[in-house]
């Protein structure tokens, strides 16, 4: 037995001496390095892949060869003689690895500049070059054509803020990880803000750090995904990496000493036996509040309040902005994310993917002054509540918003190949869940039990718990697609999903009455689970007519059991020219879009800014209400959407790449959130299929690289989106629905965006210069006067990045976001000859910006309006180390 033990020790020492570590760059012929290139050695199942600085480092056995292969390139073998092997790919018949996606089409994946649909690809190296601290906000200084920002009233809002693609709202962008379908949130925004009314998938919750590419299909997609897509589809890939891990460490503040950031994050892989592997992201991150207060006007809210001046003045002689946080809340995040697969054979493999995420969220309600919340003999109990009981220790309160969020996916598949078929069946888990807390607040009503005492008042808690809502799905999926000949290609496959919503009861004291004073809790009656499914089926075949000439085309059917069912198709084309370096491509397609079981069933008191009366309570009753069915509020079926996209992409050297592509959309019966109205049932708003409208528009993307200058290399790129048209094309049915919603479905974007970019490396060091242009956006705010509009000044933004690979291992990276401190600045504009008398008049003039500012409060943004970011310069620094 020792024998047959030393044996072992002997074996197990002799391998692990015969082993050996290679390690390099991978580069193609002009010198850029390639991330995510291939390393197996030959024979094994043992491999690496390039990190984003194209580095990889691998233990083989002596006398071992190394396979390098990449998307595009020729395959290349080196024998592993060195310990340091440098590779450059050649790209001969191929295309880069950016150039390469799987997005748009359910067939074999095409490259980005011969494909018929036009397709963003982002990489995590272009991600982190932001220095922006969460994906979504990275997004909008990479993507013209995506917009996200704060809303300037947080609320539940503060957990994830509304983005879209095209000025087409959330709900509207189909999200993707590693190509199978994401969540939604819980959250349905109902705010008057950018975004109300709808939801969509929290993509701020995806650790950058996981993330190898993103794929942006900038074209409507629902015959090939399903529901969601009209704008398009946003798909992240995953990393794969199983060596080269690296952590990184991040800190930042705003120029103002607030804001601060600190965060950490660690990305490694490993594989797993001989045929499997596994990558997976570790992320902490906290970020404290950024206040941006403004001055209150005292003659408004004493105006507004009924008030005596003089205490208003007393006031905010104290506190100038009375009392009033708002900004960009306190948050803290822990994310967590793991990929992986096994191959069980030459043609079969199993393949995974799951992530978790937490964030909570401190934020304020608008300072409830002593003016607005008095102190007098019918309430002496306030001066308990939030003083030491006396009536001097009274200052009024601000009640805080706490949110907790989570939200998981998770996804098992199987892949295989036979007799050049290629299946993929997979199950797709995700939820997410949001719940609220409010402190320092009351609950105000006015009523009384069984022997005359009060309920609340002077017996109400300060601290409620108004409950919160969830939303999960199950996925099921079947793609089989096959090369059926050197012409044709064919892709099928079905999709089962199961939906469900909850709306949480909050605790009684939360909701009785008028509630919590700042965010009533959800009742009983406005409580419950619901759910749905659906079934869908599509087919996809891409024919090529010539080596030039492409045509695809797509059939979907989906049946829903709460609504029906939808058939959609979709029809694209491409032609190449010019020895391949000029390409023609367009697509007709029709749409759908489900309403939400957040839109079908929400039904809530909300606390909302009324202009000239402060807050005051209103409610949303939902479409399958008696309430909604007394006032004859008809039930929510699917929007429905044509599309047309037709553009050129040219590539006329290897250095320079260019695309302009024309979009436009029609979305009929669009699904919105209408004006508060006064009913028998109070003053509420409700959702209805209510107009039509249309959206057109120019994407444009430019790229000129690898331009020598002195030691270093130079590269620009320039990407822009101007919008034609967007409005409404028919008249409002079944609901109401002003200019101040019809401004911010419509024009609370930019009209154009634009984004110009230099980056220049050197030696050790990188440099990046980017300018975004954010262009003219027009509100009409709550309260504004008929005859004016609001509009937001163009601005350009600029940002500053510089890199300094210290080691081979060692990277630091300092990043300044708006460089120059540029600010949103709006002014009134008049609509005709009445707005020109009241722009003439400057007390009229105070109390037109008092009443959309509430009195100042927000004035930089204004109560309903974004444009950008409000917090000014920023200073990130990152650490980033390899293993």
């Amino acid at each position: 037995m020792k024998k047959f033990v030393l044996l072992l020790i002997l074996l197990n020492v002799s391998f692990i001496f015969a082993q050996k570590q290679v390690s390099g760059v991978v580069k193609d012929n002009t010198g850029n390095v390639l991330p995510g290139v291939n390393i197996l050695e030959k024979g094994t199942q043992n491999g690496v892949s390039t990190d984003v600085d194209g580095m990889y480092k691998i233990k083989v056995k002596e006398g071992a060869t190394l396979v390098f292969s990449y998307v595009g390139f020729s395959k290349l073998e080196k024998a592993a003689t060195d310990a340091v092997i440098n590779v450059v790919l050649s790209e001969e018949g191929g295309q880069n690895l950016d150039e390469v996606v799987v997005t748009g089409s359910r067939t074999a994946p095409r490259s980005n500049t011969t494909t018929p649909l036009p397709i963003d690809v982002i990489s995590s190296k272009d991600l982190a070059s932001t220095g922006q601290a969460s994906f979504d906000k990275a997004l909008q200084y990479k993507i013209p054509s995506f917009n996200t920002v704060q809303t300037p009233v947080n609320d539940a809002t503060s957990l994830l803020d509304p983005y879209e693609i095209r000025n087409m709202g959330p709900s509207r962008t189909l999200i993707l990880i590693n190509g199978k379908r994401k969540n939604l949130s819980s959250l349905l925004y109902v705010q008057t803000s950018p975004g109300r009314g709808e939801t969509g998938a929290d993509i701020s919750a995806i650790p950058t750090d996981a993330i190898e590419r993103v794929e942006i299909l900038r074209d409507g997609a629902s015959a090939q995904y399903g529901s969601d897509a009209i704008a398009g589809v946003m798909n992240i890939i995953l990393k794969k990496s199983t060596n080269g891990g690296s952590v990184t460490a991040r800190s930042g503040v705003t120029s103002e000493g607030d804001g601060e950031m600190i965060g950490v994050s660690l990305n490694n892989g490993s594989t797993v036996g001989d045929k499997g592997y596994i990558n997976y992201t570790v992320d902490f991150s906290k970020v404290n509040l950024a206040n941006r207060p403004g001055t209150v006007d005292a003659a408004g809210e004493a105006k507004d309040f009924e008030a005596s001046l003089s205490d208003v003045q007393a006031f905010l002689a104290k506190k100038p902005d009375a009392g009033n946080i708002n900004g960009s809340p306190e948050t803290a995040a822990a994310k967590f994310l793991v990929n992986g697969g096994f191959e069980l054979s030459d043609e079969t493999s199993l393949y995974y993917n799951a992530a978790y995420v937490y964030k909570k969220v401190n934020s304020f309600a608008n300072y409830r002054t002593p003016y607005w919340r008095t102190l007098n003999p019918a309430n002496p109990y306030l001066a308990d509540f939030f003083g030491d009981g006396t009536a001097a220790s009274y200052v009024g309160y601000v009640p805080t918003f706490v949110g907790d969020l989570n939200d998981y996916n998770a996804t098992l598949g199987y892949k295989a190949v036979k007799n050049g078929w290629n299946t993929d069946a997979s199950v797709t888990v995700g939820g997410n869940s949001q719940t609220y807390s409010v402190t320092n607040s009351q609950n105000r009503s006015d009523i009384q039990d069984a022997n005359g005492n009060n309920v609340y008042q002077e017996n109400s808690p300060i601290t409620f718990q108004p409950g919160g809502t969830s939303f999960n799905h199950i996925v099921g999926n079947l793609d089989i697609s096959k090369i059926v000949s050197d012409k044709v290609s064919i892709g099928f496959g079905t999709e089962f999903r199961t939906e469900n919503f909850e709306v949480i009861e909050g605790d009684k004291a939360s909701w009785d009455g008028i509630g919590a004073d700042s965010f009533a809790g959800n009742r009983p009656e406005n409580s419950g689970k619901w759910n749905r499914y659906n079934l869908g089926a599509y087919f996809d075949v891409a024919y090529d007519v010539t080596e030039d000439f492409l045509i695809n085309g797509t059939l979907r059917h989906e049946q829903y059991s709460d609504f029906g069912g939808a058939t959609v198709w979709k029809l694209s084309s491409r032609y190449k020219f010019a020895d391949d370096k000029i390409t023609l491509r367009g697509s007709v397609s029709t749409g759908f879009r489900a309403p939400t079981l957040h839109q079908i069933y929400t039904q809530k008191a909300q606390y909302s800014f009324v202009a000239g009366q402060g807050i005051q309570v209103s409610g949303i009753i939902n479409n399958v209400s008696p309430q909604a069915r007394i006032l004859g509020v008809p039930q929510l079926d699917a929007e429905k959407s044509t599309n047309v996209t037709v553009g050129i992409g040219a590539k006329p050297s290897k250095n320079f790449n260019f695309t302009v592509d024309y979009y436009n959309i029609k979305v009929e019966d669009r699904i919105v959130l209408g004006d508060r109205q006064d009913t028998q049932f109070g003053n509420v708003a409700f959702f209805s299929n209510s107009f039509d409208s249309r959206t057109s528009g120019l994407d444009v993307v430019a790229n000129y690289n690898n331009i020598l200058l002195g030691e270093g290399k130079l590269g620009f790129n320039l990407s822009g989106n101007v919008t034609l048209q967007n409005e409404r094309i028919s008249d409002v049915t079944n609901n109401s629905f002003g200019g101040t919603l019809d401004a911010l479905m419509f024009s609370s974007r930019p009209d154009t965006k634009w984004i110009l970019g230099a980056n220049y490396e050197i030696g050790k060091f990188g440099f990046s210069l980017n300018n975004t242009y954010f262009g003219k956006t027009t509100f009409k705010q709550d309260g504004l006067n008929a005859n004016l509009r609001t509009e937001f000044t163009p601005k350009v933004v600029t940002d500053l990045g510089i890199t300094f690979s210290a080691t081979e291992k060692l990277t630091l990276a300092l990043n300044v976001n708006n460089l120059l401190n540029v600010l949103p600045e709006w002014n009134f504009k008049a609509e005709n000859a009445a707005g020109t008398a009241i722009l003439n008049d400057p007390a009229q003039v105070k109390n037109q910006s008092n009443l959309i500012t509430f009195n100042q409060r927000y004035s930089q943004m204004t109560y309903d309006g974004y444009h950008f970011s409000q917090l000014g310069t920023m200073f990130n620094l990152s650490l980033n180390y390899k293993f």
